[in-house]
């Protein structure tokens, strides 16, 4: 018998659903709602109902698939947008939820009108929206400890949803995470498996109206879903997708406390995880989807996978999977895989290897939800009054006041030396590469999948963090100062520092330790370099997560967190400075919703465990009533900070511990570079020093004679990045173009003795601005496409120029975000 008709049953016996939390499905029996699903269900034909029980993205997907195939949903993923676009406008939204409804409601030639929903993640805001509301990432507002906020932001969210026309939200998600490493864990409310409950059901009530009320699942507002179940947030050393190794006890205990809340707030729709508990992956965990979710404790609502992770069930692909249906699955996200998913369910439900009785039920389920909706009876996304008013609606004052009260809430005070509030009469120097950065303030999940790729352009009505400082301290007669690098002409009252990580969803935000970028200190230098020159600092830390903050916290006299705000960036600015005449308008509200940590190696460190001794623990925050000195913090990280292992490769103007700087001339002559200026044998490649933001923290490298010469950086050890590789990351090297060769550039990377990628770039180099500094970038997939053996790197940077040539480079590392990203060419091996 094939491995997947069996897993269900083995996984049965690990499973006790009888010491799981006892529920009851909270929505009172409608014999009328039922009267139409069974009608509906008796005029429907096989190839209805799996259309039904399958949801395609709008990248791989048209209203005349929905037509033909009859499918139940679709959805927008991160990167998906109308028109294939990467930002998209309300308008835009509206009239592509028009085309596919109508086409879901074609009865020509016979067809049954079954209205279909619309799925995205809006999951801190209207995310996907340009112009909308963005309200602060989970982590954030778990620190706010406001039940009754989180309700509101609720149902701010579900406004703005359909005033756009979409229905359905992805949210919330009530992972616990236990493991700040996790490239997820800023969507998760807290470490504490209370916390997050008693958010559960506030979140789901502000999303679809509370239970029993005429408000319930209303044309204010949408379908919820709760995710991801059970046990994301607590996989081995944080991987994403990972595997919980924990007993059924604390899956239950810590990483399911928020279901029985949402589900008896009645959330329609509950998402199975993608990652596995103790080896098994939950898409077919049979024993804890149908025994324990809808069996236990009674859910109701439709089960739903999550992108394509039926794929990984042992047996299955992307396109074949009988098991996560028969697990109890009702519907499978399969995004670019539904036709052949739809197809190959279509036979397996004709053979009886998922059986009619799972089907009906499965569809049974789906047509309740849309029957409570209102769905039959709503017409045209665009009919709804929100819609007619959406340009009241997104983005308006009333919700850009919450999201701002919601910032002043979340913000957490670590330290304070006498520096907060802030005087704004005074001269107010803002700095750092977050001060005036909307998408840096937002986060992951924001207009993209990655939040990367965005402009301030991009956020009309948004508020950085400096335009609100400014216009605070321009109002109170003071003067604001915006300088990214710390630089200035006249001496600042007070230094405000505006750092932290760059934008990032899953599995690219994952970490090998909780250090703030190990082997890139721009940021700890520019707080020490400020505070050494005399000037008072603030650090304000954008980070979807507690890190290692030791060494910086150490460099400031404050350090405020403000996670990753959102759009309303004058919130931080209202907590920070006095008013003009002198008092406090708002005084600093959150409490640590996370543990922070003492090393870059005390994980996991959730509240509870044995040997708690974290850096500031769980519930910590100070007041300006508060004595804030922390007094010097210990600055041992507790592991070697390494350059290799966080993917920092040349920072400051030099290479980064342990790598080595190689020229090798056109003659093939090469040698390691140990001081500066130096040159190769035939005087084919020189590099000199260059002060880009400090003194010699850059190199200049210059190309002379006949031929192609080479500058690499040779790690200490070969590096496996074929995880960071298929995971879209990118080679950025912040540099400078001074002069073009037309003999053409490239960059490459070596993988041992016959394994080398080169990648030209000559063209795309030639377009960018002379003399202008720029973080460039370029997909390691380019390096793998081209030949290159990505688990096993030596050079992990090359750089191939020809006579003529001349650019400066101050950092290479591996990232997220550049300013260019550099596409893939027709790439050639060596």
């Amino acid at each position: 018998m094939p491995t997947h008709l069996v897993l269900a049953a083995d996984i049965a016996a690990t499973v006790h659903p009888d010491a799981w939390p006892q529920g009851s499905w909270p929505l009172p029996p409608d014999p009328a709602l039922e009267a139409r699903v069974k009608a509906l269900l008796a005029k429907m034909s096989v190839e209805d109902k799996v259309g039904q029980m399958i949801q395609a993205d709008i990248k791989s997907v048209t209203p005349d698939d929905v037509r033909k195939y009859r499918l139940g949903s679709i959805l927008a993923g991160g990167n998906s947008k109308p028109n294939g676009q990467q930002t998209a406008t309300t308008k835009q939204w509206q009239q592509l939820s028009d085309a596919f409804y109508r086409a879901s409601m074609d009865t020509s030639g016979g067809r049954l009108a079954i209205p279909v929903l619309f799925g995205i993640d809006a999951v801190h805001g209207h995310n996907n929206l340009v112009g909308s509301t963005l309200f602060p990432q989970n982590s954030a507002l778990g620190n706010a400890r406001d039940p009754e906020l989180i309700h509101e932001i609720g149902a701010a969210t579900a406004r703005e949803l359909r005033a756009s026309g979409i229905n359905w939200t992805f949210a919330p998600t009530l992972t616990v995470p236990q493991d700040g490493r996790w490239g997820r864990a800023y969507e998760g409310y807290s470490e504490n498996p209370a916390l997050v409950a008693q958010y559960a059901a506030a979140v789901v009530e502000g999303l679809e109206g509370k239970l029993g009320t005429p408000q319930f699942l209303d044309a204010d507002h949408v379908i919820a879903t709760a995710k991801h179940f059970v046990g994301d947030g607590g996989t081995h050393d944080g991987k994403d997708q990972g595997d919980a190794q924990v007993s059924e006890a604390v899956l239950r205990d810590v990483h399911a406390a928020g279901y029985p809340p949402a589900i008896k707030a009645g959330v329609q729709v509950v998402m199975v995880s993608f990652s596995s508990w103790n080896g098994v992956k939950m898409a077919g965990n049979k024993a804890l989807i149908t025994d324990v979710l809808k069996g236990r404790m009674d859910f109701g609502g439709i089960v739903l996978g999550d992108w394509n992770a039926h794929g990984q069930v042992p047996g299955c692909t992307n396109e074949d999977c009988p098991v996560a249906y028969n697990a109890g699955l009702d519907m499978l996200e399969a995004p670019d895989s539904w036709k052949g998913l739809y197809n190959n369910t279509l036979a397996e439900v004709k053979s009886g290897v998922i059986p009619m009785s799972r089907v009906d039920d499965a569809v049974t389920r789906i047509l309740r939800v849309k029957l409570r909706l209102g769905m039959f009876e709503a017409g045209l996304p665009s009919a709804n009054p929100l819609v007619l008013a959406s340009a009241q609606v997104i983005g308006s004052p009333a919700h850009r006041a919450l999201a701002r009260r919601a910032v002043r809430e979340s913000l957490v005070l670590l330290k304070n030396d006498g520096v907060l509030p802030i005087d704004p009469r005074k001269h107010v120097l803002v700095t750092g590469d977050g001060a005036d950065n909307i998408s840096k303030q937002n986060g992951g999940w924001t207009l993209t999948w990655q939040g990367t790729g965005l402009t301030n352009a991009d956020f009309p009505g948004a508020t950085s963090i400096f335009a609100g400082i400014q216009a605070q301290v321009k109002a109170a007669g003071g003067r604001a100062e915006l300088s990214i690098d710390g630089s200035y002409k006249s001496k600042p009252d007070v230094a405000i520092v505006v750092f932290g990580e760059d934008p990032y969803a899953e599995f690219q935000g994952d970490l090998p330790n909780l250090a703030y970028r190990p082997g890139n200190d721009h940021d700890l230098d520019l707080l020490r370099r400020l505070r050494g020159q005399g000037v008072p600092v603030v650090a304000v830390f954008l980070t979807g997560r507690p890190l290692w903050m030791n060494r910086e916290i150490n460099a400031s006299d404050a350090f405020v967190v403000a996670w990753l705000p959102g759009s309303e960036g004058a919130g931080i600015a209202d907590v920070l400075l006095r008013t003009r005449d002198g008092r406090i308008a708002h005084d600093f509200h959150g409490k640590l919703a996370y543990s922070w940590p003492r090393t870059a190696v005390q994980i996991p460190l959730a509240g509870g465990k044995d040997n708690y001794h974290p850096q500031f623990p769980y519930g910590f925050g100070l007041t300006y009533a508060d004595h804030g000195d922390t007094g010097r913090l210990p600055e041992e990280a507790g592991i070697e900070l390494s350059s290799a292992r966080a993917g920092v490769y040349f920072t400051h103007g030099k290479p980064a511990q342990g790598f080595a700087l190689r020229l090798t001339g056109a003659n093939g002559a090469a040698a390691n570079v140990t001081a500066t200026p130096a040159a190769t044998a035939d005087g084919s490649l020189r590099i000199a020093s260059l002060d880009y933001k400090a003194q010699e923290d850059a190199r200049r490298l210059s190309w002379s004679g006949n031929g192609a010469a080479h500058a690499a950086l040779v790690a200490p050890a070969p590096l496996d990045v074929e995880r960071e590789t298929n995971g879209d990351v990118l080679l950025v090297t912040t540099l400078r173009v001074d002069a073009v060769s037309p003999q053409g550039t490239a960059i490459g990377v070596g993988c041992g003795v016959g394994c080398k990628a080169q990648v030209p770039i000559g063209r795309q180099l030639d377009d960018l601005p002379r003399g202008q500094w720029l973080r460039v970038g370029i997909s390691l997939k380019c390096f793998r496409d081209a030949g290159a053996d990505m688990s096993k790197l030596d050079q992990p940077f090359e750089w191939i120029g020809s006579p003529g040539e001349s650019i400066a480079i101050t950092d290479v590392s591996l990232g997220t975000v550049a300013d260019k990203t550099l596409v893939c060419p027709v790439a050639r091996k060596d």
